[in-house]
């Protein structure tokens, strides 16, 4: 079989890409060079000319000559290349989407209301670092006495995913999030005055709230008033006392006075669309409903 190689000016012939180009891919490492001519020219196999194939039509695609050159020596498969840019082409659509969402929210209003979204809207552009902020803020905020699969069920809805697909009143819900969060006091917002009994007194909460969503869909006022009676006795007894009207009334004005934290949860449910189904907002119509005289 004859061994067929092709100098430079030929490959460049064959190629369509133009000699100082390839000489660049030669000089980098990046195109094997099969032999020099009696000449001292570079002279290039077959393999050259298929790996010269390869890199225009990545180099088409934008692809980095340093990741092209992984994926030539073997170091990136072509499948890992595609899914790696998959991923990256998202981050950055998102990105975009995120950026146009809050340019509408800043176009559309008027000019005063535009420098205050200006002001709340720019602390979360970059949503990883937002996200993380509001992590630290609850994972503060929930005593370490509450055991981990509880944190975690209050923690994983109090710090939303910022949407994929967002729209103007999305961002500027989720930017609310964080001014109620950068509050010196918004982590002390959150309880009321107890003496023992906090990891008790998250079960029986989130178990309270859990009934009072079900009562909801099932249109229950029965099942309501169970969920309201778990949720005050379970501050009760934390608190070291008995269910009572008093005790209600008082239970009721202490934790109405913490405007935040409805305000907070009211913005959660902007920024997932749920509707007001999260544990914050049941926790505040289980509040409003304290009103009542206990059953």
């Amino acid at each position: 079989m004859t061994h067929h190689t092709w100098s430079i000016g030929q490959l460049s012939s064959r190629t369509g890409l133009p000699v100082k180009t390839i000489r660049y891919y030669s000089d980098i490492g990046l195109l094997p060079v099969a032999e020099r001519s009696t000449g001292g020219h570079r002279r290039y196999s077959q393999e050259a000319l298929e790996l010269l194939a390869l890199i225009r039509r990545l180099r088409a695609l934008e692809m980095p000559v340093a990741t092209i050159a992984s994926v030539a020596a073997g170091e990136l498969s072509l499948s890992a290349l595609v899914a790696d840019e998959l991923e990256a082409v998202g981050e950055r659509l998102a990105g975009l989407r995120w950026r146009q969402a809050t340019l509408q929210a800043l176009d559309d209003c008027p000019p005063q209301e535009r420098l205050r979204r200006l002001e709340v809207l720019s602390a979360v552009q970059r949503l990883p670092e937002a996200r993380a902020g509001l992590l630290e803020v609850w994972e503060k905020a929930v005593p370490p006495e509450v055991p981990a699969r509880l944190a975690e069920a209050v923690i994983s809805q109090a710090v939303p995913t910022a949407p994929s697909a967002p729209t103007p009143r999305h961002v500027l819900a989720y930017a609310e999030l964080h001014v109620l969060a950068a509050r010196p006091d918004f982590g002390h917002q959150m309880i009321f005055p107890l003496r023992s009994g906090i990891a008790s007194l998250f079960d029986g909460l989130l178990d309270a709230c859990d009934l009072a969503l079900e009562a909801r869909a099932s249109g229950s006022p029965g099942q309501f008033t169970e969920a309201l009676t778990l949720f005050v006795r379970s501050y009760a007894r934390a608190s070291g006392t008995t269910d009572s009207p008093v005790f209600r009334a008082l239970l009721r004005d202490s934790l109405r006075a913490r405007p935040a934290f409805p305000r907070y949860w009211q913005h959660i449910s902007e920024v997932t669309d749920d509707q007001g189904r999260n544990l914050g907002a049941v926790h505040t119509e289980l509040i409003t409903a304290l009103a009542d005289p206990p059953a």
